[in-house]
């Protein structure tokens, strides 16, 4: 399966040469000029994380950052990127922050443990929270129902209390590279459209999914449906090949026919069929497996708690 590695969203990694003070800003539909939040805060740089700030400094905003990895912070602090020790000290340094974390554990920690963003008791700097990690609905939405009883430090323009949107996203580590992922994001709509500015500035396409916890669901439901789509090109093609077709062709067949999918035409699982993906790269780099079965565990728990059947995910989630 064209998948890497496990890895931790705050593993060790090498940043490609994207990361450089004097790097061009690129010609966004958005950027910081068109938003009102100049000072972003961002948490979790990881694979995903470090290229999405990337686009944000390229976009023009001010950016002050967090991360347990030590390595990848020295990388933004070299670039002249403010560091914080805590996600409470990113909070105390902007109108806006996001969060791009493992897991719903890791989200939990950042907001509501020890110097954490909601760490300074009813009072909060940031207008918004973004939470663009894959976690379970009910988490995001318990986070935005707290964050709402919170009072801004500083009221500005028309918002009287902080909002909280769960931003999860599409793409893989080359759309956060390139700044095409796509945004789902619940909340509250007037939120989402003061955001879109920045999600444009790390993506080519926003959809707003509704209140909150639905661009979480929205985003289980996305990564339930490529993992059953990914086994089965994976298995049609080791089918394929056993009786004497090779796979380059039958992935041809496949996207001039009814199976075309992402996994056939934009991610082939097989190696040397496809260039940039990383079953031509060793199988290195991108999504790791075992966060696919983090997502898969989080649709199931859903499923379970809708009282709904859902045996292609129990098995998806088994192999």
């Amino acid at each position: 399966m064209a998948m890497s590695r496990a890895r931790t969203l705050f593993s060790a990694i090498k940043i490609k040469s994207t990361f450089s003070l004097h790097a061009p800003v690129r010609n966004f539909s958005a950027s910081a000029a068109s938003s009102q939040f100049e000072n972003v805060g961002f948490i979790g740089l990881g694979n995903m994380g470090s290229r999405m700030a990337n686009n944000l400094i390229k976009a023009g905003y001010k950016l002050a950052v967090h991360d347990i990895n030590c390595n990848v912070i020295k990388m933004f602090s070299d670039m002249g990127i403010p560091t914080k020790k805590t996600p409470f000290e990113v909070a105390e340094a902007s109108d806006v922050v996001i969060t791009m974390l493992p897991s719903s554990s890791h989200v939990l920690d950042v907001y509501t443990g020890s110097n954490g963003l909601l760490h300074d008791g009813s009072l909060l700097r940031p207008q918004l929270l973004i939470n663009s990690s894959t976690i379970d609905p009910e988490t995001s939405s318990k986070l935005a129902a707290r964050v709402s009883t919170f009072i801004l430090k500083e009221k500005k323009d028309h918002w009287d209390k902080p909002v909280m949107l769960d931003a999860p996203v599409s793409g893989g580590v080359l759309a956060a590279e390139t700044g095409s992922l796509t945004f789902m994001v619940g909340g509250s709509e007037e939120a989402y459209l003061a955001a879109k500015p920045l999600f444009l500035s790390m993506g080519k396409n926003t959809i707003y999914c509704g209140a909150a916890g639905t661009g979480s669901a929205a985003k289980i439901c996305n990564n339930l449906a490529m993992a059953v789509g990914m086994l089965g090109v994976s298995e049609a093609l080791a089918l394929g090949q056993s009786l004497g077709i090779e796979a380059d062709t039958l992935t041809e067949v496949f996207n001039s026919s009814s199976a075309r999918s992402w996994s056939s035409d934009s991610y082939n699982p097989v190696p040397g069929v496809m260039e940039g993906v990383p079953a031509s790269r060793n199988y290195a780099g991108g999504f790791a497996t075992k966060l696919m079965a983090k997502d898969l565990n989080l649709a199931a728990a859903s499923a379970k708690a809708a009282a709904l059947k859902c045996p292609l995910t129990s098995q998806a989630l088994e192999m």
